[in-house]
């Protein structure tokens, strides 16, 4: 009989729950291999063990390396992977779904599938943005509605840190044609996309059924980017153009800033709560992200709830590329 090689794989009554896993690990500039039931991760600090079945997400950040035994691993114990840019802020793949059901998803495509199911949900996105009620207001009347409260954003932002602004301007084949607050509106929401993507995946969601956008493969996270848009990256854009000096790099200061944003996890415990209201899930049924650790490369888990400087040792520019994903 032939022996089998590694550690067994765990039955699913023995995996943690969700709610008592780490949510989300980040790792950049490190190797990633297998020990027994651990990963270990190594970088010119040393190696640390870290029990893969306590982790919900591992965000594999720039200069990681894997193992296919530490992937064979992390899959086996039911935790999401997802390759990211630096902090998590661009998007490029997952392996697999922190899900281990298809019950979130099957609701998002019956929802969507239904043309009045497709329009409450809609309605809940817009009336996350208004202080009016609009659960009787036509797509025609929301996306003016939308159209007026964004317009309104660029102009009180610019008044706000005194930055000359016309109009929304992009090319996404020639980003540094674009005018300084144009270039920094479209880094920042491509971070806010890659943030947006990361935590679809791992609820399970599809990222192309999207509710007001539709026909691209990315509809549904531009839906939820759209919720958050006004109060984060539109406020930052305008700020970082309004401290910037002839010949800065406006994109790289714009990832940076959005990254000191995202780093203490509450805007991904925001989405994970909103998506689920969006999509009606019970309470029972619902996944609980509460517990939010970055790797600091220094032999331990960092805890949330701190801004880290652009000099941190964490802080690399990952030279992403600035189109849309």
């Amino acid at each position: 009989m032939n022996k089998q090689a590694g550690a067994k794989k765990a039955d699913i009554q023995e995996l943690p729950r969700i709610e008592d896993r780490v949510s989300f690990i980040y790792i950049e500039h490190a190797k990633i291999n297998r020990l027994d039931s651990a990963i270990t991760v190594t970088d010119y600090h040393g190696t640390v063990r870290v029990p893969v079945a306590m982790i919900g997400v591992l965000l594999l950040g720039p200069g990681t390396d894997i193992s296919h035994r530490a992937i064979e691993l992390i899959g086996d114990a039911g935790s999401s992977i997802l390759w990211v840019g630096e902090r998590g802020v661009r998007f490029y793949a997952h392996g697999r779904s922190l899900a281990r059901s298809t019950r979130l998803l099957e609701r998002q495509a019956k929802l969507v599938s239904n043309p009045r199911s497709r329009l409450n949900v809609a309605r809940r996105m817009y009336q996350m943005r208004f202080a009016e009620d609009v659960s009787r207001s036509s797509m025609q009347e929301l996306r003016g509605k939308e159209g007026a409260r964004v317009r309104r954003s660029y102009r009180l932002n610019a008044q706000k840190y005194n930055v000359e602004w016309d109009k929304r301007v992009f090319d996404p084949d020639d980003f540094l044609g674009g005018s300084p607050i144009n270039q920094a509106l479209s880094a920042g929401h491509v971070c806010l996309y890659g943030l947006v993507h990361s935590v679809i995946c791992a609820l399970g969601l599809s990222p192309g059924l999207g509710f007001v956008h539709t026909g691209h493969d990315l509809s549904f996270v531009y839906d939820v980017a759209d919720l958050y848009k006004a109060e984060v990256t539109i406020p930052i854009a305008f700020e970082v153009v309004s401290e910037s000096k002839e010949g800065d790099d406006i994109g790289r200061r714009t990832r940076l800033r959005v990254r000191d944003a995202f780093v203490d996890g509450k805007l991904m415990k925001r989405m994970v709560q909103d998506l689920q209201d969006l999509m009606e899930v019970e309470m029972d049924d619902r996944f609980q992200m509460d517990t939010v650790h970055l790797w600091d490369d220094k032999d331990k888990l960092v805890p949330n709830g701190f801004n880290y400087s652009e000099d941190d040792s964490n802080a690399h520019d990952g030279h992403y590329p600035e189109k849309s994903p």
